[in-house]
């Protein structure tokens, strides 16, 4: 075999290695991160009943490495002391029963930032009021103005919030050591 064959089998063997080498590392879907829920109807029923009886949430999903946020909302006869914007994450709201009045659009007047990318002001101007009821699904894109008010109404939705990146941790207590006492020793 001469050099010049030889150069071109080992050309070949090394084309075809990278070939089988690129073919086994095949990119993966992912694995979950963590287990999926099912709630079933009862348990929401449920859920809803209990939070009759107050203005209140109950989170079902949610918490501290997850983009993602559900929660069984109830409001009665209430406004919302001010209107509000996110800049990462976006409301989904699914009304379970009764109706609400929101504010959607607009400007949000003399905006203040609360914590980070969250904004509060005292109202709305320019936005759009639309009445939901039982069925009606929302979609509030994040930097939307809005605002929600159930006066003289009765209104239970289904919160989704989608975050844009996870949530961070709940910051730790500073643990304190608890001192040693050392006896004394004793004399004869």
């Amino acid at each position: 075999m001469s050099l010049k064959g030889l150069m071109t089998a080992v050309a070949v063997m090394f084309l075809f290695s990278i070939v089988v080498v690129a073919q086994t590392e095949q990119k993966q879907p992912a694995k979950p991160i963590r287990p999926f829920v099912v709630t079933r109807a009862q348990s929401l029923a449920d859920i809803q009943k209990n939070l009759q009886s107050a203005n209140k949430a109950e989170d079902l999903i949610g918490g501290a490495g997850m983009e993602l946020r559900v929660a069984v909302q109830h409001e009665k006869n209430m406004t919302a002391a001010n209107a509000e914007i996110h800049d990462a994450s976006d409301d989904v709201y699914y009304v379970l029963e009764g109706t609400a009045t929101l504010t959607l659009g607009g400007t949000l007047e003399n905006p203040k930032e609360v914590e980070p990318g969250e904004w509060r002001g005292p109202r709305i101007t320019g936005g759009q009021k639309v009445e939901i009821a039982k069925g009606d699904l929302v979609v509030v894109p994040r930097g939307t103005p809005h605002h929600r008010s159930t006066i003289n109404q009765d209104f239970t939705m289904l919160l989704i919030k989608v975050w844009e990146d996870p949530r961070p941790a709940a910051p730790t207590p500073a643990v304190t050591p608890t001192p040693t006492v050392k006896p004394t020793p004793s004399t004869p």
